[in-house]
């Protein structure tokens, strides 16, 4: 047989991708299952977004737009960062549109790191931080981000991470997290930031999440003064707006990376297509979207609230919350039970139909806990907590 990429053996497939799969079958042989696992959110695009898009079939926009993003759709997200973040990019030299988020990340990594580069994860974080980072051959070294520091790096460990031979390129940021739903304060961020400048090192930051927050609004990781030369951001409209299967996101960076990052797009989609672009210029500039955003947001704070009120109400010394400050997802504390994370969503999955994710699948300081997701219905995030609870107080 002919050899194939070994780089492969050194990636697990996604947890969530595999826990998906399963509920899918059991759901599909009759089984009432609750799914709580999934990142997806629970409404459902806004018909004026597809209206947008079907127009633009119509019109005919159904072959290849340009590589780096139509100008309309580059110079709204332009306004979005500036509105929201603060921050001001050139749409014509500093944003690619990409084919969602993870393309985003990939074509930020492919532009940046040569093979043997070492990256700097936090620990738990989305396992796609990982595992992109070693498919281009680049080396991870994990910053643990214990739950005892909320789930934030203690800043001495960015500094113990460092490589002697300076081939340290890059530390990778997600805030709000998946899957704690953590951020750090502007006084951290900055820190970092004089940290990168000082060691010379590109800061990535996924901020997909960066819309949906709980308390004080998250900072973007450029939004200091002189970090955007350092700073590659990534974003798309998959949780923002409802659009996880539309695939549109962006990055903000540099011109020098978004060069490289088009030559990478160009060689791996061609181009978003144009339809898609269309909905997403309007999505991202109709004020009427913008309220509609907000009310999702208010909807995931109402069911944040729920999950609080029941932990009080149950009072379970098993089963401990640390409520998350943004994205869509509780990281159940659930060491008391001394088990494996992988082994309690199996049982709980096989025991009571409550589909989760392990803790486990985000780093080795996840084990011990379980993500929940809050992107499913009030009724459904109150029946699968009170169910994970009972499950875990019969241990």
């Amino acid at each position: 047989m002919q050899s194939i990429n070994t780089q492969f053996d050194l990636i697990r497939q996604s947890a969530t991708v595999a826990m998906a799969d399963r509920i899918l079958a059991l759901k599909a042989s009759g089984q009432n299952i609750i799914g709580l696992q999934v990142g997806d959110p629970d409404f459902g695009t806004h018909p004026a977004i597809a209206d947008a898009a079907m127009k633009a079939i119509q019109n005919g926009l159904t072959h290849y737009g340009p590589s780096r993003g139509y100008p309309d759709l580059r110079t709204a997200v332009a306004k979005k960062l500036i509105r929201d973040e603060g921050i001001t990019y050139d749409p014509a030299s500093e944003i690619l549109i990409t084919h969602g988020g993870i393309h985003a990340y990939y074509l930020a990594m492919q532009s940046i790191l040569t093979p043997g580069d070492d990256v700097l994860v936090p620990d738990p974080s989305w396992a796609t931080h990982s595992n992109m980072a070693v498919m281009l051959r680049g080396n991870v070294i994990r910053i643990p981000a214990p739950a005892e520091n909320g789930f934030i790096p203690f800043f001495d460990s960015w500094l113990k991470a460092l490589t002697a031979n300076a081939k340290t390129k890059a530390i990778v940021l997600n805030y709000p997290s998946n899957p704690t739903g953590a951020y750090p304060t502007r006084e951290y961020l900055q820190k970092l930031q004089d940290f990168a400048k000082e060691h010379n090192l590109w800061i990535v930051s996924d901020e997909v999440y960066g819309s949906l927050f709980y308390e004080e609004r998250p900072t973007s990781a450029a939004a200091f003064e002189g970090a955007k030369e350092r700073t590659i951001l990534v974003n798309s409209l998959s949780k923002s707006y409802a659009m996880t299967g539309w695939r549109v996101g962006f990055l903000a960076a540099p011109a020098q990376v978004i060069e490289n990052a088009l030559k990478a797009g160009q060689n791996s989609i061609t181009c978003v297509a144009p339809f898609i672009q269309e909905a997403a210029a309007f999505a991202l500039t109709d004020p009427a979207i913008q309220e509609v955003t907000a009310k999702m947001r208010a909807a995931y704070a109402r069911r944040r609230e729920l999950v609080i009120r029941l932990s009080h109400e149950l009072e379970s010394e098993k089963v401990k919350i640390i409520p998350p400050q943004g994205a869509f997802y509780f990281f159940l504390d659930m060491r008391a039970l001394k088990m494996s994370s992988i082994e309690m969503c199996e049982k709980i999955l096989d025991e009571v139909g409550v589909g989760l994710v392990p803790g486990s699948a985000f780093g080795e300081q996840g084990e011990g806990f379980i993500r929940m997701t809050i992107a499913a219905s009030d009724e459904d995030v109150e029946a699968g907590f009170r169910k994970i609870v009972y499950w875990a107080e019969r241990q």
